[in-house]
């Protein structure tokens, strides 16, 4: 039976590759490239033009995907706040060229948010909750959320916050504690601010079981553990059998960074538990498939997936 087709945009970038992984023994992987070369077992790869419509609309065509998942953006909180056209650009202008394309060829889409869309004065938003970002980044995801409702009121928004094995150029948050750690690197991490991370293949396994069942608009998949990044930290440590001792408490109210940063990005995902008909899973079991993906050789094949 032939697999169905999925396109990954962002393909060179860690949730692509991820997901990549996740999906690629029940579809037909094609990983769209804008800036690195990517080779991955399993799965193709061409270039995308998410810069111009007509141009994207005729590669549609040429790579006929049944399911398009756009995970390209710009995701460095300070570097949005430095231009703010290049956020704007980068997360909301291509995110609708993605949908519009998408739309008029009647081709399902999974639009991939954040959790940086509030001021972060509460615990676990819901998605009725009214937008409130407090820095760049969250306004021009905010925006593609906009665009992407208007433009194909039919696509699946997704807000989260995911960790996973990335490769030489994009580290995860997980990649930065446990590689530090190994190398004996003293950290400081906020115990003042607070998310709700999961698995990026927990993420795409629930976001096609979400495609399946045909629903639309925005749905928060995060995990069901509401965690500081330090608590994140010791956890991370625990499961690798890393020196906590290493870790120290920092906080985010003493901190001097360029962007705003909100304390809490906590999402509730009741909302996608019921139509789900179950549960995200657990911090520990994230963790274990993490530990378990490293000894099946998933760390080393996409530290080696991405040209120099």
């Amino acid at each position: 039976m032939k697999k169905p087709r999925l396109l990954l945009t962002g393909g060179s970038g860690l949730l692509a590759l991820n997901w990549a992984c996740a999906m690629r023994d029940r579809w037909e992987v094609v990983l769209g490239m804008h800036q690195h070369t990517v080779q991955l077992a399993g799965t193709n790869a061409c270039g995308l033009n998410l810069q111009d419509p007509m141009q994207l609309g005729s590669q549609l065509d040429f790579i006929s995907p049944d399911l398009v998942v756009h995970t390209a953006g710009l995701t460095s909180v300070d570097r949005c706040e430095e231009s703010r056209e290049l956020a704007r650009q980068a997360n909301a202008v291509i995110a609708r060229n993605i949908c519009e394309a998408t739309e008029k060829k009647s081709i399902a889409l999974v639009h991939i948010s954040t959790d940086h869309l509030f001021a972060g004065e509460r615990s676990c938003y819901s998605e009725q909750e009214p937008v409130q970002p407090i820095n760049e980044y969250g306004r021009s995801k905010a925006l593609a959320e906009e665009w992407v409702q208007a433009a194909y009121p039919k696509s699946l928004i997704l807000r989260t916050n995911f960790f996973g094995w990335g490769h030489r150029h994009r580290q995860s948050f997980s990649d930065w504690l446990i590689y530090n750690l190994r190398a004996g690197k003293p950290l400081t991490l906020f115990d003042d601010v607070y998310f709700t991370p999961i698995l990026a293949d927990r993420l795409a396994l629930a976001a096609h079981e979400l495609v399946g069942k045909g629903v639309s608009g925005i749905f928060n998949v995060v995990g069901p553990t509401r965690l500081s990044k330090y608590e994140f930290g010791l956890r991370v440590s625990d499961y690798f059998s890393l020196p906590t001792n290493l870790i120290d408490r920092g906080q985010l109210s003493r901190a001097t960074l360029l962007a705003p940063r909100p304390r809490d990005m906590s999402l509730d995902s009741s909302k996608a538990q019921q139509v789900l008909g179950h549960g995200l899973g657990t911090i520990h079991e994230y963790l274990r498939e993490l530990q378990a993906q490293e000894e099946e050789g998933r760390r080393s094949e996409l530290l080696e997936s991405i040209d120099g």
